[in-house]
């Protein structure tokens, strides 16, 4: 029995040694087909060192333009200089031509003052610079010719049971009773007492500034009725 395994360990040994010569066998190159790799990897080493001379040609010459090209800063300085202005003249411009966009976005009261804002800005030379001549020259114009400014005052004719709160208070006019002391002001000619105005008076109903405005929507907010008895 023990020289029958013995018989069987020893094939089984055979058999795998032989399976592994033959597979080594299979691997094994010819000549020819050595020396064919062999050309292979020397014609890929060929075209890789070609392909990297003309990367590196390629680099140099990138190196070259950046060297030659002129710094962002100097560049701007040059531009600054052709218009007679220094960095700080750029930056005051800058800070003028967003506050007059600001002030014309929420058509800020009169207009013509905007526009006189505009027109100085640009009869400035610093608004020939790229960065501002289509804002300056196009597009705030733009926004100012299609802001249609109310009139400047509106006349109402007294009718009866008016009085000058509720002329104030009227929607069409200031829509606050509070800012009746500018109706008063402007018609001094017509009203010899606030508190006595006649039908078929013709008064003046003038625009409220942007100060007044919030002059009298203060008067509002804080106004506190008295108690009722």
């Amino acid at each position: 029995m023990k020289q029958v395994k013995y018989l069987f360990v020893l094939f089984a040994l055979l058999a795998f040694l032989s399976s592994g010569v033959f597979a080594q066998e299979e691997k094994e190159m010819t000549e020819e087909e050595w020396q064919n790799e062999i050309n292979r990897l020397t014609q890929e080493k060929a075209d890789l060192s070609k392909e990297l001379e003309s990367l590196q040609g390629s680099v140099n010459d990138l190196k070259s333009k950046i060297n030659g090209m002129q710094a962002y800063d100097e560049c701007m300085d040059e531009a600054y200089a052709l218009v007679g202005a220094s960095r700080a003249d750029v930056d005051a411009f800058r800070k003028k031509v967003n506050d007059l966009q600001g002030k014309i976005q929420r058509k800020e009261s009169p207009k013509e003052d905007r526009q006189a804002e505009l027109d100085a800005l640009k009869a400035s030379k610093i608004s020939a610079l790229p960065e501002f001549y289509t804002t300056v020259h196009m597009r705030l114009q733009r926004l100012l010719d299609a802001w249609q400014e109310k009139p400047k005052e509106i006349m109402y004719t007294v009718v009866k049971g008016d009085y000058l709160w509720k002329i104030a208070k009227n929607p069409k006019h200031y829509g606050n009773g509070f800012a009746w002391p500018k109706i008063y002001k402007a018609n001094r000619d017509q009203i010899k007492n606030p508190d006595l105005i006649y039908p078929d008076q013709v008064f003046k109903i003038p625009n409220l500034t942007e100060d007044e405005k919030a002059h009298y929507d203060k008067l509002r907010r804080n106004y506190k009725p008295a108690p009722s008895q």
